[in-house]
């Protein structure tokens, strides 16, 4: 049970560094630098997600010791997975229910969107980015000797 907790405060801290560089890079970019809000925010949502995965892969998911480019580009693919489940919580709760006011989109994208977005973040990076090998007996990350590649690896 006290891993799972370390697992959890582990993610959410790495989770709220890259929302506050999120947040502040979008802030700057949007202001100063004078990007338009779709290039500020794209922008700042690839710097969140490298800033999260550093904070996974050198903390919370350490032992697992991922390799190459294949880690990270799982892991973008989960965020934008976890953006679009924000997104899609607030068209429903805008457009469908007509919800429309700012109280509302705020509820349903940065409320409930952020807390199922989050769910699903969770479960793909500990499932699909940051596997453990847990279910082959040996120790997470291990390599065997017979393949060569890494115990849950794809590539081995």
């Amino acid at each position: 049970m006290v891993a799972g907790r370390r697992e959890l405060l582990g993610f959410a801290t790495a989770g709220l560094l890259a929302y506050a560089v999120d947040l502040g890079l979008f802030t700057v970019l949007r202001g100063p630098a004078g990007l338009g809000p779709l290039t500020a925010k794209a922008l700042s949502f690839v710097a969140a997600c490298s800033v999260a995965y550093a904070g996974n892969a050198l903390g919370t998911y350490r032992h697992t010791r991922p390799r190459g480019l294949r880690p990270y580009a799982v892991f973008f693919a989960v965020n934008a997975a976890g953006a679009a489940v924000q997104l899609l919580c607030l068209a429903v709760s805008h457009y469908g229910l007509g919800l429309t006011s700012q109280r509302a989109d705020t509820v349903s994208g940065a409320g409930i969107g952020m807390a199922l977005a989050t769910i699903l973040r969770f479960w793909g990076t500990r499932t699909l980015v940051f596997r453990s090998g847990e279910t082959t007996g040996r120790r997470p990350g291990s390599w065997t000797g017979t393949t060569g590649g890494r115990v849950g690896s794809w590539t081995g």
